[in-house]
């Protein structure tokens, strides 16, 4: 195994040791208040409940533990995130304002949070990082020995964090681009693949936190039939190599592509690795943490994660913004051989877990308005950057999801469904869309209406066909990047685009809306609600953060018609539908994508459908801005919004001469053609 990042030196053994010396000896310390004396005994703690297992790492002991001691380390790392600890505990923001007082509560909460790093870099075995974390805490436990005012302790508290972000991120933004798209950083990657998987003690070696579903989706991957996992890792693989040959891409250009799994998963991801091996391409595995991507595992707090998820705006500043943008560009210019042959992410996502509707405190932290345009920026030049290197016109990738043990009673069942559905029929799905496509390019316009208490009445506009014998606006989407099979979709006009989105109930990117509605003209947000929190100020503001993304408005960047009615079924069946994940969830209705289009830079490149018509809708007015003004063109963001059937009224064609085509009626296909679909619906009774 090899370590590309970190070569153990005297300097580091030393300063480590010093620095846990003087942790050890700070509860002897009576110079503080009480109050704020119990921040750092409580943190310092902490650090010493982990440093047991940096000595482990250091020894090379990990590895050997039993599963017994295994858990026990675990237990004692991780509880700082349990329920009952945690809203007693200044990682709580609340807590931590309530004992510690405005000015130094949120920022010290701040660093607690930042410092529970010391958990993934401890078994990463990453001495320079763990010493760094831990002098970050003695540098803040200096600066608030300096001054008797907290306001002026704040002061040196923000400047310290500050620093440290500023002179570090030339280590964390290498590290996390470089392990990407270099397969020689292999620590995570040696675990998956030469692990002993046969118990659950390897899982305790990455860092990450291990429950039930961990060991849950272990058990039963090995109780499975080996061949039954090699043949789940091999439509994983497949999906992500026919990626490139439907979008008429080079894979041989390809050399690496990185895999995203969760833990737990090892067995299949194994094989998968070992398949991609086989089809030329090595794999790179990155932590992720709690984060779903990347290597992942279950988030074992996460209005934890919620509470903290704005913390940035402690110390970030345009200057800060533009440290990090220049780091990520020279590593990327220093490494541009390795970003080239770098064919991006194959994922495995999981789903069943209890949706997340989180609560909104007065102590967390906020972005001002400057620093909500700052993020902004910073998407849009980290975007082109990577651009520039991994370019979106050759990378390709793919998307597959299986359900967790948290699902429920169920879950054998339901997983059995989940790979039957991963599964379907390519060639069947194939026909039966283009029968919708047929009709669907007939139109210059699309009406969609809701039903009972959904109130969405929304009409799009399509690009006009100038040879409709060789031409379409839908792309016939068969279970290639997008695992399962079952969408047709556009990237529609926006001069044209108006009406009102709403869904009762849908579950975004980890978190619960209920009567998420948006209204659009032009094909851009207007306006926008739900109905999560008690004021129309959180409603939006929760909309504004978490699906604009700090954007005052976003366009339509994709419509399309889910057909997988097995995929609706099952979620129906098992009670399960605001637990599938969009990847599922937008192939059980209609859906609308806010933000970037399908075909986010890589508009250029001819796309064609099976029947070999090229499709056409690749761009909106948004996009075309790429050939004027770059950084107006993208909004590096792109979410789903589904419809479900039973919410869904009609889906109607309108010609340019005012024919009207149904496609859908009542939530029924009525396209000749598509019958097997409503059979699917109706052998269904609830």
């Amino acid at each position: 195994m090899s370590n590309t990042f970190y070569k153990e030196t005297d300097d580091i053994i030393e300063r480590y040791e010093l620095a846990c010396e003087r942790i050890s000896t700070i509860k002897e310390d009576k110079d503080l208040p009480d109050n704020l004396q119990g921040f750092f005994n409580q943190v310092a703690d902490f650090i010493l409940t982990v440093v047991p297992v940096m000595n482990k790492a250091i020894a090379g002991e990990l590895a050997n533990r039993s599963l017994e001691e295994c858990q026990q380390d675990a237990d004692s790392i991780f509880a700082i995130y349990s329920a009952e600890h945690y809203s007693n505990s200044f990682l709580c923001p609340t807590y931590s304002v309530e004992h510690l007082g405005q000015e130094l509560g949120g920022i010290l909460s701040h660093v607690f949070y930042k410092l529970t790093s010391i958990i993934r870099v401890a078994f990463a075995g990453r001495l320079d990082l763990f010493t760094i974390y831990m002098e970050l805490f003695l540098q803040v436990y200096g600066e608030c020995q300096m001054e008797s005012e907290d306001k002026y302790r704040r002061e040196g508290l923000e400047s310290a964090v500050y620093s440290f972000q500023h002179d570090y991120c030339q280590i964390f933004i290498s590290e996390s681009t470089i392990s990407m798209i270099d397969p020689e950083y292999d620590f995570y990657t040696d675990i998956i693949v030469n692990a002993d998987l046969s118990d659950d003690r390897y899982m305790y070696r990455y860092g990450l936190y291990v429950g039930p579903n961990e060991r849950g989706i272990a058990a039963h991957l090995r109780s499975l039939p080996h061949e039954d996992v090699v043949a789940m890792a091999r439509t994983y693989v497949e999906g992500y190599i026919k990626g490139f040959e439907v979008t008429s891409k080079d894979i041989s250009k390809k050399e690496t592509v990185e895999v995203h799994a969760p833990v737990g998963f090892e067995l299949m991801t194994r094989e998968a690795i070992r398949l991609f091996n086989e089809a030329g391409l090595a794999v790179t595995v990155r932590y992720g943490g709690t984060t779903g991507r990347n290597l992942f595992s279950t988030v074992p707090n996460k209005q934890c994660e919620y509470d903290h998820k704005n913390d940035k705006a402690y110390i970030w500043d345009k200057g800060l913004a533009d440290r990090m943008l220049e780091v990520l560009k020279n590593t990327y210019e220093k490494h541009k051989d390795l970003a080239a042959v770098f064919g991006g992410p194959a994922v495995i996502e999981t789903f069943g877990e209890v949706p997340f509707e989180p609560a909104n405190f007065e102590a967390n932290s906020k972005y001002t308005e400057k620093q909500d345009e700052l993020n902004v920026y910073f998407a849009s030049q980290s975007g082109q950057i990577t651009n520039q290197y991994v370019k979106g016109e050759e990378r390709s990738f793919t998307i597959i999801a299986y359900p967790i043990p948290e699902i429920g009673k169920d879950f054998n069942e339901i997983f059995n469904e989940t790979v039957a559905v991963n599964t379907m029929d390519y060639e069947l799905y194939k026909n039966i869309q283009q029968h919708i496509i047929d009709v669907l390019d007939q139109g210059d316009r699309v009406h969609v209406t809701g039903r009972g208490d959904n109130h969405t009445d929304i009409t799009v506009k399509l690009h006009h066909l100038d040879d409709p014998s060789k031409q379409t606006n839908f792309e016939n989407c068969v279970a290639d990047v997008n695992i399962p099979v079952g969408e047709v979709f556009t990237s529609p006009e926006l001069e044209g685009t108006n009406g009102v989105l709403h869904v009762t109930q849908v579950y975004l990117n980890e978190l619960g809306y209920r009567n998420l509605e948006m209204k659009f003209e032009d094909g851009k947000i207007v306006s926008y609600t739900c109905s999560n929190f008690d004021t129309e100020e959180e409603n939006k503001k929760y909309i504004f953060d978490n699906v604009l993304f700090k954007h005052e408005t976003l366009p339509i960047g994709e419509f399309a018609i889910g057909t997988n009615t097995r995929a609706f079924v099952m979620g129906q069946k098992y009670g399960i539908a605001d637990k599938l994940p969009i990847l599922i969830a937008e192939k059980t209705g209609p859906h609308f994508a806010v933000g970037d289009t399908c075909y986010s830079h890589a508009e250029d490149v001819a796309m064609y459908n099976p029947d070999g018509k090229e499709c056409i809708a690749r761009d909106n007015s948004c996009s075309l801005l790429r050939k004027t003004d770059f950084s107006k063109a993208y909004f590096n963001c792109h979410t789903d919004i589904t419809i479900p059937y039973y919410e869904l009224g009609d889906i109607t064609v309108i010609t340019a001469d005012g024919q009207e085509l149904p496609v859908i009626k009542q939530g029924r296909f009525v396209v000749p053609g598509t019958e097997v679909l409503n059979e699917v619906l109706d052998a269904y009774r609830g």
